[in-house]
């Protein structure tokens, strides 16, 4: 039987199937925010289904997923607050994020990703990341009754802070993926504790909170608040990447020589 067969019969066939499927076919939720790891996850699988039936790539789900995001964002920048703009956006972004879940988990079911998918997947969110804060900045300055100019500084502040961790995040890993001599290490159990602590840098959350744009009192001192946490976040994260990257320069352990027995440190 040929590969192309083989990979015929293994298929999922029909949605339940693929659901089922997907649902012992995800990454680590090791550092996941909870708004990522407990819904967002969980619509991306539901979506990642629904695209295989289809008989979507992962790419088109991206896109899809583009079409989405940028739409809620164009909005940010381009209408008046109010109610319904909010509840408009808020669902803009939380489908654009619910596909954006779903374009790695529907490779992983089509039996592994690439690297023009993953090139694609992460150029799309370095652009909405940068684009939604500053559409927040547009929005601010255009319909907003400042008191403080300096609240511009916000938005602007947390483009910056969000792109910064975005990368560092990237690279990172990059960087490990590049020095790994071997398997990749088993992933740590994820910790519920953590994904609630971290709330503040989750997208997730971003999203929902554009429900309240439309109420400038609650929305402005709200996205603040998420900026601080953001901040503060990365302050710290850097310096464990920081610690982590350099970890990767230690020189390996020798190898010992054929015939001598290894040194474990156990005494007898």
């Amino acid at each position: 039987m040929s590969a192309r067969a083989t990979s015929d019969a293994a298929a999922p066939a029909g949605f339940r199937a693929a659901l089922t499927r997907l649902a012992s076919a995800q990454k680590s939720a090791k550092g996941a925010p909870a708004y990522s790891r407990f819904v967002n996850r969980k619509l991306g699988r539901v979506l990642a289904a629904a695209s295989y039936v289809a008989g979507l790539t992962p790419n088109q789900v991206t896109a899809i997923s583009a079409c989405f995001t940028f739409t809620g964002i164009a909005l940010i920048a381009l209408v008046d607050p109010a109610p319904w703009l909010g509840a408009a956006v808020c669902l803009a972004l939380v489908v654009g994020y619910a596909f954006d879940a779903a374009d790695g988990q529907l490779a992983r079911l089509r039996g592994g990703g690439s690297a023009s998918g993953e090139y694609l997947d992460h150029m799309v969110d370095a652009a909405k990341i940068s684009a939604l804060h500053s559409a927040v900045l547009v929005s601010w300055y255009r319909f907003y009754d400042l008191d403080r100019d300096a609240y511009l500084l916000v938005p602007l502040g947390f483009t910056i802070v969000a792109a910064v961790m975005f990368f560092g995040m990237i690279l990172k890993d990059l960087l490990a993926r590049a020095r790994r001599t071997g398997p990749a290490p088993a992933p740590a159990a994820p910790s519920t504790l953590r994904s609630l602590l971290v709330i503040p840098t989750d997208y997730g959350v971003l999203c929902v909170a554009f429900l309240l744009l439309g109420f400038t009192d609650v929305f402005l001192p709200l996205y603040t608040l998420l900026f601080a946490g953001n901040a503060l976040f990365l302050l710290a994260a850097s310096v464990k990447w920081f610690r982590e990257v350099a970890a990767l320069d230690a020189p390996a352990p020798a190898a010992a020589p054929a015939g001598q027995p290894v040194d474990t440190g156990v005494r007898r």
